[in-house]
């Protein structure tokens, strides 16, 4: 399969404290054409900050120290903002956590379609309103042409994430990039919502990285899992391996902190202490002060993600 995006080494830092920090520190991985990538952890593991990379949206404050983004082979790294630009809405496309925010509050939904299709696809204003009506219907919107002319907050959280898909996918790009797609929806919509994503990808054979905390979702819908802790890859395998046999503690703790409806218990599982802040990462294992099974060798210097079997990598001295 050929390789939609292809990120290697890649390091990203606070602007203001380049050798300080590492939001990001040597993560490397590729999608492929056809390929759903789910990527988990827990808040402050720089799931959004590496899509934010990917799609060159990363704020002032940050800063790509090294490493290479290539997008269908085009090597972004060190490129002007013109080069990512040409790239995102054509090549590859971002869905928000929260569409309330995403969207422009005083524009119409159809508007803000047609704008991509204008500028993306190169149609006239009636071609790109009859098309901006195709994709607000392929995204099951009900009562799709009057929603055209609707303002965002006339529209429920889960018709809002539509939109937020259509325009997404109005240019069709060839990676989709979903950040927390279901995030303050309820149960029903978010199924929906994932059940859309779903389809969608696998009818136009799009590459779609998926950013959850739900666990549940990327057993539905990913073919390979990655984890990230505090900014570096943890573990990297095809998802029955994920579930099966996790190799590093911190995938090991993710899910044995999952309830569990069959067992009845006092108190749920959780993973002590927090994520370290940017400023103050160990030297060593980032995971090491809340693992149980740390040695003293986990704390003098970050293990490398190594090969375990066939597409599963660990960063872990003692995984096996």
């Amino acid at each position: 399969m050929t390789a939609v995006l292809a990120v290697e080494g890649l390091t990203v830092h606070l602007t203001a404290y380049p050798d300080r920090s590492s939001i990001l520190d040597d993560v490397t991985f590729t999608v492929a054409e056809g390929e759903v990538l789910g990527i988990v952890g827990e808040s402050g593991s720089g799931k959004s900050m590496l899509a934010l990379s990917v799609m060159g949206l990363l704020p002032p404050a940050l800063t790509i120290r090294s490493g290479r983004i290539a997008v269908l082979g085009d090597d972004l790294s060190g490129r002007p903002r013109e080069a990512w630009r040409a790239h995102r809405g054509r090549d590859m496309a971002m869905i928000f956590q929260e569409p309330m925010t995403s969207l422009n509050p005083v524009m119409r939904v159809g508007t803000q379609i047609t704008e991509v299709l204008r500028w993306r696809a190169g149609l006239n204003r009636t071609a790109a309103r009859r098309r901006a009506l195709e994709l607000l219907e392929q995204v099951e919107i009900p009562s799709a042409r009057n929603r055209l002319d609707a303002f965002p907050h006339e529209l429920s959280g889960g018709m809002r994430q539509r939109v937020m898909i259509a325009i997404a996918l109005a240019a069709s790009p060839k990676l989709l990039i979903a950040d927390e797609p279901s995030t303050a929806l309820d149960v029903t919509v978010q199924a929906q919502i994932l059940d859309l994503l779903r389809n969608l990808q696998r009818q136009s054979g799009l590459a779609l990285i998926l950013i959850t905390h739900d666990l549940g979702v990327i057993a539905e819908i990913a073919d390979r899992v990655m984890v990230l802790y505090a900014g570096r890859v943890a573990e990297s395998a095809p998802v029955r391996t994920i579930f099966d046999a996790p190799s590093h503690p911190y995938t090991r703790a993710l899910l044995g902190s999952i309830p569990d409806i069959t067992t009845r218990r006092s108190r749920l599982t959780a993973i002590p202490g927090t994520v370290p802040d940017a400023l103050s990462m160990p030297p060593g294992c980032r995971f090491a002060p809340r693992c149980q099974n740390r040695q003293p060798p986990c704390e003098q210097a970050p293990p490398p993600l190594r090969p375990l079997a066939a597409n599963h990598s660990a960063a872990c001295l003692y995984a096996s």
